[in-house]
Parts: structure tokens; C-alpha cells; sequence
């Protein structure tokens, strides 16, 4: 397995990303830049990653621009065929902006950009981005960003609960789901979700900076693990 890693304007968890997956995981990575407009080099077996950042500094909207690079098309095409692509913040952003994921991330219910770590529920295993991990697991993972707050209609809000498509929740060190749990005001404290085909994930929290022990949380890394596998193991 493969990894590519894109490099937008603004990007500036893209170095981070691609020291987990190297040093820490070993995996094979590549740096691809916003400008490129194939993806010839990877196969429907690899995954792309859209890291965090401010993609062209968050004018118009975030993920907004980014999401006309040229290298988008690309990606929604190696989407659409099946291959696994990977977007955290900034990337889950993109990811909505993009199509390729339903609903859209608004300006935090509190109007403030919001750093700190908060703990997350594993909605579901059934996926191969949470499948080493167990149902109802609890994560703590950091958070870092000023528009996380998930939102859809209500149409798309019962089709996520109705085809598992809810990979994380926010919640308290417990695991409960409150409004003081929920950082950023999203609808249902949802932190992360997949599509239809479950092949495209998207997340506000960052685990690649929760994932090695010198930093003092490595549950981050569950996620990496998860990835890697060839197969879900259920």
C-alpha cells in the first residue's frame, strides 16, 4: 500500500502527516503537489490524504477554493473507482466542498477557533479506517480548527445514521455525547463520516498528531493501523 500526501497552498499539517506514515507506520509515501492533474503513479489499493491546514488561506470559504486545484478531479475520479482517500480538517473541508462527502463544516457555534484535545466515540468498525478498533471505543485526539461544525439536512443527517456512515462522535472522557462534549456545535456531536461506498473518509480531530508516545497520546495512531490493513476484519 501507498501513500499519497497533497500539498495544498496553506497546508501545514501535511509534514506531520507524512512523518506518522513514514517514520512511525513505515509505509511508502509521496508528496503530491495541488498542481499535478493525475494520479498515474497510485492504485485503487492506495489512499490519498487531503491534511489539514488553511488551503489558500481560507478565503471565500474553507476548503472552497482548494477544492477547484487541479488535482481535485483527479482525486474524484480515484474516488469514484474505488481507491481510498483520507481528509482530515482542512482535507474533511475539501472533501465536503468537493462532493465527494455529503454536508458541509460551518463557523464553530461558538465563533472562536478551537485548539485543544477532546475525546471521540468509534461509531462504527465497519469501515477500513476504525475496523481495529471496537464499537463505542473512546479516542482522545486534538482538535484544532475554527469552522468543524458538521451540517446537513435533515434527509442526509437520517441517511448517515441509517447506512453507518457516522465513523466518530464527539463525547466526554466517558463516553457520553453532551453539548459540552460537542466542541464546535455539529449536529449529533458528529466528528467524522465516510460515503455511501466507504471509501472516502472525513474528519475534523487530527490523529496524526496523537499518534507516537513522546507526545504523550498515541491514540491517534489506532487509525493508521486500521488503515493499513488489507482487509476489514469483519
Amino acid at each position: 500500500m501507498k501513500f499519497g500526501v497533497v500539498v495544498f497552498p496553506g497546508s501545514n499539517c501535511d509534514r506531520d502527516m507524512i512523518h506518522v506514515l513514514k517514520n512511525i507506520k513505515h509505509q511508502q509515501v509521496e508528496e503530491v503537489w495541488h498542481k499535478e492533474t493525475q494520479l498515474n503513479q497510485f492504485t485503487t489499493d492506495d489512499c490519498i490524504i487531503l491534511p489539514g491546514g488553511f488551503s489558500y488561506g481560507d478565503y471565500l470559504r474553507t476548503g472552497a477554493i482548494a477544492r477547484f486545484s487541479p488535482i481535485m478531479e483527479a482525486i474524484i475520479e480515484f474516488a469514484h473507482k474505488g481507491g481510498k482517500v483520507w481528509g482530515i480538517c482542512n482535507g474533511f473541508q475539501i472533501l465536503c466542498e468537493s462532493g465527494l462527502l455529503p454536508g458541509a463544516l460551518l463557523r464553530n457555534n461558538n465563533m472562536k477557533y478551537t485548539c485543544k484535545n477532546i475525546f471521540l466515540k468509534v461509531n462504527t468498525t465497519n469501515t477500513t479506517l476504525t475496523q481495529v478498533c471496537t464499537a463505542g471505543e473512546i479516542l482522545k485526539v486534538p482538535i484544532a480548527h475554527g469552522e468543524g461544525r458538521y451540517y446537513a439536512d435533515a434527509a442526509t443527517i437520517e441517511k448517515l445514521k441509517k447506512q453507518d456512515q457516522i465513523l466518530f462522535n464527539y463525547c466526554d472522557e466517558q463516553g457520553v455525547e453532551t453539548v459540552d462534549s460537542n466542541p464546535n456545535g455539529s449536529l449529533l456531536n458528529i466528528a467524522g463520516i465516510c460515503n455511501e461506498q466507504r471509501n472516502v473518509f472525513g474528519m475534523m480531530p487530527h490523529p496524526e498528531r496523537a499518534s507516537e508516545s513522546i507526545l504523550g497520546n498515541s491514540d491517534g495512531y489506532k487509525l493508521f493501523e486500521s488503515l493499513v490493513m488489507k482487509e476489514l476484519a469483519h
